[in-house]
């Protein structure tokens, strides 16, 4: 058993090193409180905010209005939040109650397929992925909760992407990707 365990934190923190900001996101699926699914794969061309939080994690209610602030100004811009709670399955009540005022997306971590964002070790983190389904925010990172300021200076560009700036964000991961191939030939 013990090896077991051991096993299963190595390949917690294995997932947690592949992810990598400028490299493909993990993908991420989850049937929603309301009934609904989230897929990634289904909003390609959109930027994502993938949220981790649990009702008694106050620095998470804290950051909740200006998410949901932010969801509600760029929803139509292209924008997609999905706020996974972490609590379990006998919380579903209590999640609900601290949702209640909240218009984004929402689902329990129990229903949702996330693994490639790692062990959860503090909250709230949130990650940013762009139109292109690039990791552009890694909340690890990141030691405090999101505010509309935050929002604005890490989503806001990604959202107004001219192809511009798509080029010149990949350029840098272009060149990483060419000297890595150099290196191993």
């Amino acid at each position: 058993m013990l090896l077991l365990s051991g096993l299963l934190l190595l390949s917690a923190f294995a997932a947690a090193a592949e992810l990598q900001e400028g490299l493909p996101a993990p993908a991420i699926r989850a049937e929603l409180l309301d009934g609904g699914t989230f897929d990634s794969a289904k909003h390609h061309g959109k930027v994502i905010l993938l949220n981790f939080w649990a009702s008694w994690c106050k620095p998470c209610r804290e950051e909740m209005p200006a998410l949901d602030a932010y969801y509600r100004a760029h929803h139509g811009d292209g924008f997609e939040l999905i706020a996974i709670n972490i609590e379990g399955p006998g919380d579903i009540a209590k999640v609900r109650r601290a949702l209640k005022d909240f218009s984004f997306p929402a689902a329990v971590a129990a229903s949702a397929q996330t693994e490639g964002y790692g062990r959860l070790w503090r909250l709230p983190v949130s990650f940013v992925i762009d139109r292109r389904g690039i990791l552009r925010f890694d909340g690890f990172k990141f030691a405090k909760a999101l505010d509309l300021p935050t929002l604005e200076k890490i989503v806001t560009p990604l959202l107004r992407n001219s192809k511009d700036a798509v080029v010149a964000e990949s350029e840098p991961r272009q060149k990483a990707e060419i000297a890595w191939q150099a290196r191993s030939r």
